[in-house]
């Protein structure tokens, strides 16, 4: 396969990742009509744990690879704390404000990556302070009312994104030479737990209605973590990290219009202004990314 070929497969592959992803938000706000919070998250964690464990026998088979698994154990156990506070806070978040807002917030992790790698002596190039800088606007529009305050689960949802945003730094970090899929399996397992646990103190884990929410769990749990994730391996293979970062953030778009059409979610003239600014946001901080990518290698 030529690598032209390679790349819009890999395209494709992170598209249909983007989609999935998107449509995440209306499942798992379907999924806690019947379940806690905590309940849910468990639940739909350890069954993509599970999922994934003949995903990565068959990828050794197909594409064997040489990793470096020596530290994947530990690795995991971190990833996974990580990975259960971004979450459970963005489906705790969830239960205060929509599915096509808590996609745009959460979102934010591509302008706060760089800047909190800043701290730890990471380059930021000018378009990704901009981006920054015109992020937070977007969200101001999005999520501030008058009075000048947050609601709440757009807070705890910002929370989740800052989350999700050291989970990224750590894995860039740690995991280029262990095997991704390997350690999504051991952070998942990890994650459920620790959210299994939580909910075994703060929810009725045993008196909920698991057939109620069957078909969100299954939706969450196979086809999110086991086929999106898979997929996204597959098209990080071929495509370059911040043209794939920039397709995935299209799960935002993708969640908006979902939650319009599924749930009848609606968003004022102001939220819709403040989508498209930080999804501009967003494309910016990316391509930022893109020509400092460049600049290193040449």
């Amino acid at each position: 396969m030529t690598m032209e070929k390679s790349r819009v497969r890999g395209e494709i592959f992170l598209s249909i990742t983007a989609i999935i992803w998107g449509l995440s938000f209306i499942s798992q706000k379907l999924g806690m009509n019947h379940l806690g919070p905590f309940t849910f998250s468990a639940t739909r964690l350890l069954l993509g744990s599970i999922v994934l464990v003949p995903v990565f026998l068959v990828l050794d088979r197909l594409m064997p690879e040489d990793y470096d698994n020596k530290h994947i154990l530990p690795l995991g156990l971190l990833f996974g704390t990580v990975l259960f506070f971004a979450i459970s806070t963005q489906q705790y978040g969830l239960q205060y404000t929509t599915a096509g807002k808590s996609a745009f917030i959460t979102a934010l992790y591509i302008l706060f990556v760089p800047l909190i790698g800043r701290m730890f002596n990471k380059p930021v190039g000018s378009l990704q302070w901009i981006g920054a800088i015109i992020g937070t606007i977007g969200l101001y529009l999005l999520s501030i009312q008058s009075g000048f305050h947050m609601q709440f689960g757009d807070l705890i949802t910002v929370v989740s994104s800052l989350f999700w945003s050291i989970h990224i730094l750590l894995i860039d970090h740690f995991a280029k030479r262990l095997d991704g899929v390997r350690l999504s399996a051991i952070q998942f397992f990890v994650a459920g737990l620790l959210n299994l646990i939580v909910a075994l103190f703060v929810e009725d884990v045993w008196g909920s209605n698991y057939i109620a929410s069957i078909w969100p769990i299954l939706f969450s749990g196979v086809v999110v973590v086991g086929v999106a994730y898979t997929f996204q391996i597959l098209g990080q293979r071929t495509v370059n990290p911040a043209t794939a970062s920039l397709i995935m953030s299209f799960e935002a778009v993708v969640a908006v219009i979902a939650g319009m059409l599924l749930l009848n979610e609606t968003m004022s003239t102001r939220e819709l202004i403040g989508c498209a600014i930080m999804f501009g946001a967003i494309i910016l901080s990316q391509q930022g990314a893109e020509d400092e990518s460049i600049e290193l290698s040449d």
